[in-house]
């Protein structure tokens, strides 16, 4: 790792990350506000669910989840979170490497006396300190929610930390999946677009699986292997699941460093 070119890095991710943080801190403690509302009406809200059509209600997953509950409406909003996670992860993994090669400046980097291996280190890990540092502004938010306004009602504080850890490994999938894309295209010169369908990419495809009720779909998307709902429901995660987010992130990430050790850098001619 360089020192230097993780700095620079860090620095330059500071106003994205801000955004990102206050964003779904703001998200996390308005959303919350309205549980007292939504659990004094308890049963008047489980009717309601129950009359939306089977459909929607599984796409979103509120056939799983009890809203009246602390941690069932946590988790509701939670799914929100995710898939904001999911976009920022992916825009700073397809943005890893090849901002640098649409502005022209990725083979002065190059010049310098630093190998590749210690470029994409750096940079890997100034992503994952700006991810870590949103990650823990949505810990402090959502103990802060749960903690001013869950209206004296009972939670388990275990499956709340459950729900809370698993934005790592989420995130740390999207990061690397990211990456790797935009190392298998050959010029990438906007990061939205890839962040973007990354991201809803991956939530649509657990929406139709939570529709259709193939197993197999969930096979292929983070928002099934940390399915808020069902962390709530079982207080645990579907390990088996968990192991091929890992496994899928830890191959994306090593093709990814054999595709940038043997990348053809394109030069300002």
């Amino acid at each position: 790792m360089n020192a230097n070119i993780y700095r620079h890095e860090f620095r330059a991710r500071l106003k994205s990350v801000a955004i990102w943080s206050a964003s779904l801190a703001l998200l996390i403690l308005l959303f919350f506000s309205l549980f007292p509302a939504f659990a004094a009406e308890a049963e008047l809200m489980n009717e309601m669910l129950a009359n939306f059509p089977a459909e929607m209600r599984a796409a979103f997953n509120l056939d799983k989840m009890n809203l009246a509950t602390v941690l069932g409406y946590f988790s509701f909003i939670f799914l929100f979170v995710q898939l904001c996670l999911a976009i920022q992860a992916s825009n700073y993994g397809c943005g890893l490497v090849s901002i640098e090669e649409a502005e022209l400046t990725a083979d002065f980097l190059l010049s310098k006396p630093v190998s590749r291996m210690a470029v994409l280190s750096s940079k890997l890990l100034a992503a994952l300190s700006s991810l870590a540092i949103t990650d823990l502004v949505i810990w402090i938010s959502s103990f802060t929610a749960i903690t001013f306004f869950r209206d004296n009602r009972d939670y388990e504080p275990r499956t709340l930390l459950l729900l809370l850890l698993s934005v790592l490994i989420f995130q740390f999938f999207f990061l690397c999946v990211g990456l790797l894309i935009s190392l298998l295209v050959k010029r990438v010169r906007s990061v939205t677009p890839y962040g973007l369908g990354l991201g809803f990419g991956a939530y649509v495809l657990s929406a139709f699986s939570g529709v259709l009720g193939d197993v197999k779909l969930e096979l292929l998307t983070p928002f099934k292997h940390f399915d808020a709902a069902a962390i709530v429901a079982n207080q645990a995660y579907d390990m088996p699941l968990v192991w091929l987010n890992v496994g899928i992130a830890v191959i994306s990430l090593a093709v990814s460093v054999w595709l940038y050790l043997r990348r053809d850098i394109p030069a300002v001619s």
